[in-house]
C-alpha cells in the first residue's frame, strides 16, 4: 500500500513539471486531432515524411509530434495563470502558430514540396487550420486539469451557470428580434445555440470578474469557437456522419459567422453584468475609484477617448479615400456628397473612442497592450459597424454573407489600422495623466497588481487570436 502510494506520489509530481504535463496534454491534444486527420484522410500525409504512406505510421509519427509541440506548450504557459479560461486561448493561438509553421511551412520541405505561401495553398490546409486550433484548446485544457491542485473545483458554481443561460438567451433574443427586423427574415437557430452558448461560456472560460471591454474582447473570441463548432464542425456530423472542414464547407457557413461572433460578444458583456449588478457596469476596477474625482475622470476620459478615436479615424480615411467608401457613410444622413461622408466619418470615429475609454480605461500599460486591446476593438466594431449597423443605416441589410463580408474586406483593413492608432494614442495620453510604474500608494500598487493579472491572464493571447481570426476571413470569403 505504501508503495502504491508513493508511486502515485511521484507520478503526480512528475506531472507537474510543465514539460511533461504538457507532453502528455499534447498527446491527448494529437489524439483529438488525429480522430479528425484519419477521418479527412490526412495521416498519410505526415507519414510521407518517412518516406511511407501508412496512416498507422502516420498516426504514430503525428502523436510523436504533438507530444513534443505539447512539451513546448507547457513551458511556455508556465509561469501563466492556471485556469482553463485563460489557457484554452493560449493554446488556440498556439496551434495557429505552428499551422504556419508546420503544415504550411516546415511540412511542405521535409517532402520534397516547394513552400506556397500563397492563398490559395492556405485556403487548401484550411482544414488543417481548424485541427490544430482543435489540438491547441485540447492541449490546454488537459495541460490545466494535470496542473490543478488535489481538490480544486473545475466547474462553475450554479449561479454562473443560470447567468450563462440568461445572458445566451437574452442575447440571441436579440439578435433574433433584429434579424426579423433587418432582414425580414428569422433564425429560430439561434435562440438554441444562444441557450447553449450561454452554458458554455463559464463552463470553458471560467467567471472572470473584468470590465466590459475585456469581456467583449474574450466574447468575440468565444464567438469564431462557437461557431467553428456550432456553425462548422456539427451540422456534417448529425447530417451526413462525417466531417468537413474544407474551405467549401466554411465558405458556405461564413453568413453565420457574423453573428455567432456578435452573440459571443454579447454574452460575454451580459454575463459579466449580470454579476456585477452591485457595482456600475463599465468599472473595471472598484479600488481604483479614489484616484480622482468621478466628474474629472469621467470629462478627462472622455476627452482623451475623442482625441485618440479623432487620430485613429483620420488614419482609416486614407483607406476610405482609396476604395471610395465615403459616398456610403454619408449615406447615413440622407447625403452622397464625400465631405459629408468625411465629417460623418471622423464623429463616428470620436465617439467609438469614447467608448473605447469607458470600456478600456487603465487596461493599457504599455504600447504592446494599447495596440492589442485597439486591434481587438476595432474587429469588433467591424462586425458591429461596418457589417451591420453601417447597411442598415443605409436602407440595406447586414453585409453577413460570404460575398458581403469580401466587399467590406477593405473596411476590415481601416478598422485595424483604426483600433491600433485608437489603443496607441488613448495609452499615451492616459499614461502622461497615471503613469502605472509609480508605485508611490496603496492605490498605484493595486494598479500594478491589475498589470500582473493581464499579462499572467489570457489577453496577449486573446489580442493574437483575434488578429488569427482576421487573417482567417479571407481564407474563407476570398475566391
Amino acid at each position: 500500500m505504501t508503495s502504491d502510494a508513493t508511486t502515485h506520489t511521484r507520478t503526480a509530481s512528475l506531472l507537474r513539471h510543465p514539460a511533461i504535463a504538457g507532453a502528455v496534454a499534447g498527446v491527448a491534444g494529437g489524439l483529438v486531432f488525429g480522430a479528425a486527420m484519419a477521418a479527412l484522410g490526412t495521416l498519410a500525409t505526415v507519414a510521407s515524411i518517412v518516406r511511407t504512406g501508412s496512416t498507422v505510421v502516420g498516426f504514430v509519427l503525428h502523436l510523436a509530434i504533438a507530444a513534443a509541440l505539447g512539451a513546448g506548450f507547457g513551458l511556455l504557459v508556465a509561469q501563466q495563470r492556471a485556469r482553463a479560461g485563460d489557457a484554452v486561448f493560449w493554446g488556440l493561438i498556439y496551434g495557429g502558430f505552428w499551422w504556419f509553421l508546420g503544415p504550411l511551412t516546415v511540412l511542405p520541405l521535409l517532402i520534397g514540396q516547394p513552400v506556397a505561401w500563397d492563398l490559395p495553398g492556405a485556403q487548401a490546409l484550411l482544414p488543417s487550420l481548424v485541427g490544430h486550433l482543435f489540438y491547441g484548446a485540447a492541449t490546454a485544457l488537459v495541460f490545466v486539469g494535470l496542473r490543478r491542485d488535489a481538490g480544486t473545483t473545475t466547474a462553475p458554481p450554479f449561479p454562473a451557470a443560470v447567468r450563462g443561460l440568461v445572458a445566451g438567451v437574452a442575447v440571441a433574443s436579440v439578435l433574433y428580434l433584429g434579424l426579423d427586423v433587418m432582414t425580414g427574415t428569422t433564425a429560430g437557430w439561434i435562440i438554441g445555440v444562444g441557450a447553449l452558448a450561454g452554458l458554455g461560456y463559464p463552463l470553458l472560460l471560467g467567471v472572470h470578474r473584468e470590465g466590459a471591454g475585456p469581456a467583449l474582447v474574450r466574447g468575440t473570441a468565444y464567438g469564431f469557437l462557437c461557431w467553428i463548432v456550432a456553425g462548422l464542425t456539427l451540422p456534417p456530423l448529425l447530417r451526413d456522419g462525417r466531417l468537413d472542414w474544407s474551405r467549401e464547407a466554411a465558405l458556405a457557413a461564413a453568413d453565420r459567422l457574423p453573428p455567432y461572433l456578435l452573440l459571443g460578444a454579447g454574452v460575454a458583456v451580459v454575463f459579466g453584468g449580470l454579476g456585477g449588478l452591485g457595482r456600475w457596469l463599465f468599472v473595471d476596477d472598484v479600488r481604483m475609484l479614489r484616484v480622482e474625482s468621478p466628474g474629472s475622470r469621467g470629462l478627462r476620459a472622455t476627452g482623451y477617448g475623442a482625441l485618440a478615436g479623432l487620430a485613429g479615424g483620420l488614419l482609416f480615411t486614407l483607406v476610405m479615400a482609396l476604395v471610395d467608401a465615403l459616398p456610403t457613410v454619408a449615406g447615413i444622413v440622407g447625403m452622397a456628397s464625400p465631405t459629408v461622408g468625411l465629417i460623418v466619418h471622423l464623429v463616428i470615429a470620436q465617439l467609438i473612442g469614447v467608448t473605447y475609454a469607458v470600456l478600456f480605461r487603465r487596461r493599457s500599460f504599455d504600447l504592446a497592450s494599447g495596440i492589442g486591446w485597439g486591434v481587438s476593438y476595432g474587429f469588433a466594431w467591424w462586425v458591429l459597424g461596418a457589417l451591420t449597423l453601417l447597411p442598415v443605416l443605409t436602407g440595406g441589410t447586414p453585409l453577413w454573407s460570404a460575398a458581403g463580408m469580401a466587399a467590406s474586406f477593405p473596411s476590415l483593413v481601416g478598422h485595424l489600422a483604426y483600433g491600433a492608432a485608437l489603443g496607441v494614442v488613448y495609452y499615451r495620453l492616459e499614461d502622461r495623466t497615471n503613469p502605472w510604474w509609480f508605485t508611490r500608494n496603496q492605490i498605484e500598487s493595486e494598479r500594478v497588481a491589475v498589470q500582473r493579472e493581464t499579462t499572467l491572464g489570457s489577453a496577449p493571447a486573446l489580442w493574437g487570436f483575434i488578429v488569427l481570426v482576421a487573417l482567417i476571413i479571407p481564407l474563407v470569403i476570398s475566391g
